[in-house]
């Protein structure tokens, strides 16, 4: 017989309730990780929406039960690779400021909040007393995926200790001179300055972005002597993630809104495989629509493919993914007048035949569900699910080829912001968030 999504809702059976969020307390209930995870080298926990204080206290007590459990020696987040270092040196001991690092050691707006802090603070208390210290990585392209200044900058910096001599191509020179804040706020009107660049000059940067990953390339041994194997590496990897923003940008000039998504999520992939090369096991955090193992498509776009994918291609069983799914509240506004301050909006009842709305029906109370363990009965209602909600617009999906554990949470509110990391941001980003708070 046919299962009805409305009244639909999983047994009793494939519920496996958390009794907290908080990641201060027991980690008890968290115990079916055990089985879920085996011996995955990458773990990966998505969300619904960025910036809501119930996904930031969740992933952080999973990172703390994964570390303190199972070993794990890194978190990778959905933010800035070239800017990820800031944040690592600050939970070794660093001496910067707390507000500082979550302002400029996190892209995109993912560090402004102090469940973000939180986390980061815990993580500085855990590697002051282990012998074996937890990573922090980002694993996106930087400049908030919009700009590439601090990518230019960092390799410029490279060059100076590794090629002193080398003169950097002035296009190369003055892009990273006068490319704009990388502000997630800037994305409009950085991609209409792109636009209106002349072809010569668009031409020009490519062509010096080549010639010099060319050069960076052949001369491998050479900066290795005269620098590391890590700082080479480091700086070869943001290399690539700076070319792939200014062939992002090439194609959204000549009217491929959806490059940006294939080459974005491609690029990803290749960072956690960068990572995996000096870390053994990673809990990754990013959005659902990354990490995935099922096309993701935006509103009156084409499916493309998400990093989950490409991982599921590249690790096979090493790679498991968590979604997350959401009944109320209030989550990122995806409208265009996010962009005039208007943060968050409220989320509307989960639509019938989607993963949320089965979620929602199935308990109260946050839980999680094993979709590799489900009985016969719960595999089909499972299968009744069509899609899942991003905000308040809904995409096609098969959870079951999607995710092996899907994570659901009743309510999500807005993180709270962090003064001291909002006081260190561009002014863009002040006044966006001054008028959200306003309201």
């Amino acid at each position: 017989m046919a299962t009805n999504t409305q009244t639909a809702r999983l047994s009793d059976a494939a519920l496996l309730p958390l009794h907290a969020l908080d990641p201060d307390a027991p980690l008890d209930d968290l115990h079916w990780l055990d089985d879920a995870i085996g011996d995955a080298r990458v773990v990966a926990i998505g969300e619904s929406a960025h910036y809501t204080r119930e996904s930031y206290r969740l992933r952080h007590r999973l990172l703390r039960y994964l570390v303190e459990r199972h070993g794990f020696g890194a978190y990778a987040m959905e933010s800035g690779f070239v800017e990820g270092p800031v944040v690592d040196a600050w939970i070794r001991g660093g001496k910067d400021q707390l507000g500082h690092v979550l302002a400029n050691g996190i892209t995109s707006l993912m560090g402004l909040w102090t469940e973000m802090g939180a986390q980061l603070e815990w993580m500085r208390e855990h590697n002051r007393t282990t012998a074996q210290p937890v990573g922090w990585y980002g694993i996106d392209l930087g400049g908030s995926n919009v700009s590439p200044r601090s990518g230019l900058h960092a390799v410029i910096a490279y060059l100076a200790q590794a090629d002193p001599e080398f003169e950097v191509d002035p296009i190369i020179q003055e892009t990273a001179t006068s490319a704009p804040s990388p502000s997630p706020f800037a994305f409009p009107a950085i991609v209409a300055a792109y636009g209106e660049l002349a072809s010569e000059q668009r031409d020009a940067l490519t062509a010096g972005l080549a010639d010099l990953t060319m050069r960076v390339t052949g001369r491998r041994l050479e900066y290795v002597r005269r620098t590391t194997v890590d700082a080479y590496e480091r700086a070869l990897r943001v290399l690539h993630l700076t070319v792939s923003i200014d062939a992002a940008a090439r194609a959204m000039a000549r009217g491929d809104q959806e490059a940006i998504m294939f080459t974005r999520d491609a690029a990803q992939a290749d960072t956690v495989e960068w990572i995996l090369r000096r870390e053994d096991r990673i809990l990754l955090a990013a959005h659902n629509g990354h990490v995935q193992r099922w096309p993701t498509a935006l509103p009156g776009r084409s499916p493309m493919t998400p990093l989950g994918m490409h991982l599921a291609d590249r690790l096979g069983a090493d790679y498991l993914t968590i979604g997350m799914t959401m009944e109320t509240g209030q989550a990122l506004n995806a409208g265009a007048d996010f962009y005039n301050g208007t943060l968050f909006a409220d989320l509307e009842t989960p639509q019938s035949g989607s993963l949320d709305a089965l979620m929602a029906a199935s308990h109260a109370e946050p839980f999680a569900t094993d979709l590799r363990r489900l009985s016969s009965a719960d595999t089909a209602t499972m299968r009744t699910v069509t899609c899942q909600r991003i905000g308040n617009y809904y995409t096609d999906l098969n959870p079951l080829e999607a995710y092996d554990v899907v994570v659901h949470l009743p309510c999500v509110t807005a993180a709270t912001p962090a003064p001291d990391a909002l006081a260190d941001s561009p002014e863009d980003v002040q006044q966006a968030f001054s008028q959200w708070m306003k309201r």
